[in-house]
């Protein structure tokens, strides 16, 4: 590919600054308006942060903390982060104190960023473990503690006192002096297994996999709008939903909040969204619970679409022939009686999604093509930076993350570990030689994912360490098999368990809304959910749903007992990750009695 065009992420911000100096850059709420910044004044925001962290004595290779949900200063203290040469380290907004500190102490930041009071407070409740904090910079204006002093990102810029030209030269000396190889940042995986490793990611790595992408999939544009409510703590979002889109000269606007979701994409209009599938699960589930309550003439033509779509999909996109005249007019005709009106519920401007962090289950990705709004799904990880695949409308195959980026290479293992090496590939993690050298074999990254390649599309099968090895000596993937069961319209989430056990078992959470319709309609009464999970009748139509699943699995692969649970797992509950991948053994350990007492006595 050609050589990347910008020596650093601030350097591709102050070129922009120049060459789009009125173009929109960022979209926020701010006290119930929309406020905009244009390139220009995005990174005249970004010098300010830069001068402030400078004034404040952080130094080029400093450590700077973002304890923040998603919301403009975010990325202005980013870019100014970068932009005096230090190293931001996210932190995701939902980590515990007792976390909090972790990454703190670990990274040695000095300063830490946060959203507000909440934020604060979590600092405060470890003070005394984290001495070398010096000062807390929040975006929201409020009186701190004594103990640990607080100002806000305005009194840090300087709001009221533009950048001089005098100071303006300095600083743009020093972005000249950032190389692709000084680290921009270090992030600290989410912990599914273990303690958190910090991930160190150069300008030069993020850089390759933003410019490599948007080659990969060059219907990206400028004029673009993409709506941001994954956390940037997260690599996903910040190389893909940030980066990349500032790199394009596009503009990046911010959800209020990931409930909010639905209501500004009517707002913003985006054209393209960065997710993870949990989000296409529930909009598809959604959209056949509306078709479910619609009358038998309407519920027909919606399924007669999908099967003219399907076929429409397959031919042009997947087996790239010519498609047939007449079935080019009934797409047309499906698109107008009911896809258009669909697509209308994301703004009426989609057109793309971006999704990776998970597997997403083949048939939800096909449905999303086949209403006009393809999901691009792609594969990484944070040693990645993160994209090393892509599924593109040029090059798909549902089922699989789509083929490699450039310069980028991937092989299976004998076990069917996928190894990894390219220019997007992290150096190691910070302060942690053992487990550099455990995740590097022969100079090929360890991915800790199992999957095989075909003509050159790499599918993904589960997580080397989620493999179940069942008693009698089977390895089972957990996660096609939580996929299959998500898809049933009664069943909204899937836990699979039976490590070293004769069979499997599930935990399992009912689509609340069809199990009480259901109870309706069946006269069946409750007091809460925890009473509903429990009745009878509830208990035999799962076990009706989970027989007919089973009989198109594997043997070896049969859920033989579950349990319903009465809410759902959740990032607060600590089921679920950031970025809602499952914690499976705080899962386990936290209804380790439930799943126990479903093998007898001693688990057997």
């Amino acid at each position: 590919m050609s050589e990347i065009p910008y020596k650093s992420i601030p350097d591709m911000l102050r070129h922009h600054a120049g060459a789009l100096k009125g173009k929109l850059a960022l979209k926020f709420r701010k006290q119930g308006k929309y406020v905009t910044l244009s390139y220009a004044e995005f990174y005249h925001r970004a010098l300010m942060a830069a001068r402030g962290l400078k004034k404040c004595g952080i130094q080029p290779g400093d450590k700077v903390a973002i304890l923040s949900e998603n919301r403009a200063g975010w990325v202005i203290a980013d870019m100014g982060i970068l932009i005096a040469g230090a190293v931001t380290v996210p932190i995701y907004a939902t980590s515990t104190p007792e976390q909090v500190e972790y990454v703190i102490n670990h990274s040695g930041a000095k300063i830490v960023f946060v959203s507000n009071k909440f934020q604060y407070t979590k600092l405060l409740k470890v003070r005394e473990a984290i001495p070398q904090v010096r000062q807390v910079v929040s975006f929201e204006r409020f009186l701190g503690e004594a103990s640990l002093p607080v100002c806000t990102f305005y009194q840090l810029s300087e709001i009221d006192l533009p950048v001089t030209d005098e100071e303006r030269t300095e600083l743009e000396i020093g972005i000249d002096r950032i190389t692709h190889d000084d680290l921009v940042t270090i992030i600290y995986t989410s912990g599914t297994t273990g303690v958190p490793k910090g991930v160190m990611l150069s300008h030069g790595n993020v850089l390759f996999d933003a410019t490599a992408s948007i080659k990969k999939n060059n219907a990206l544009t400028e004029r673009d709008v993409a709506l941001s409510f994954l956390p940037l703590s997260h690599v996903f979002e910040r190389t893909i939903g940030y980066y990349t889109i500032i790199m394009l000269g596009a503009l990046m606007a911010f959800a209020d909040s990931i409930e909010k979701v639905p209501e500004n994409m009517m707002d913003v209009r985006p054209t393209v969204i960065v997710s993870v599938p949990r989000l296409f699960e529930k909009i598809h589930s959604r959209i056949l619970e509306t078709v479910h309550t619609m009358p038998a003439a309407k519920r027909g033509l919606f399924h007669w679409a999908l099967r003219i779509g399907k076929r429409y999909v397959e031919q042009k996109y997947v087996e790239r022939q010519p498609v047939p005249f007449l079935t080019r007019c009934e797409y047309r005709l499906a698109d107008t009686l009911i896809f258009r009106k669909l697509r209308e519920r994301f703004g009426g401007n989609m057109r793309y999604f971006c999704s990776g962090g998970a597997p997403l289950d083949k048939s939800i990705n096909e449905f999303f093509w086949i209403i006009g709004i393809p999901i691009l799904e792609g594969y990484g990880l944070t040693e990645t930076s993160p994209v090393l695949t892509l599924n593109t409308p040029e090059c798909v195959r549902f089922g699989s993350v789509g083929t490699l980026l450039e310069q980028t290479e991937a092989r299976c293992d004998s076990d069917g570990e996928i190894l990894v090496r390219g220019p997007q590939v992290t150096s190691g993690y910070y302060d942690d030689p053992e487990a550099t050298s455990q995740a590097f074999d022969d100079g090929w990254f360890r991915t800790g994912d199992i999957g095989h390649i075909e003509n050159g599309f790499l599918f993904i099968t589960d997580r080397k360490k989620e493999l179940i090895i069942t008693a009698g000596g089977k390895n089972i993937a957990p996660q096609p098999i939580e996929n299959e069961l998500k898809l049933d319209k009664y069943i909204s989430q899937a836990f699979v368990y039976g490590d070293r056990k004769p069979y499997l078992t599930a935990l399992l959470i009912p689509n609340f809304d069809r199990v009480i319709e259901y109870a309706k309609e069946h006269h069946v009464n409750y007091y809460d959910m925890d009473d509903l999970v429990m009745h009878e009748p509830i208990e035999e139509l799962l076990q009706q749903r989970v027989a007919e699943i089973n009989n198109r699995l594997a043997p070896y692969e049969t859920i033989k007992k579950f349990v319903l649970l009465p809410r759902d797992f959740s990032i607060e509950g600590g089921e679920l990750t950031p970025t809602l991948k499952f914690r499976r053994k705080h899962i386990y350990e936290k209804y380790k009695d439930r799943i126990e007492r479903m093998y007898g006595e001693n688990g057997i």
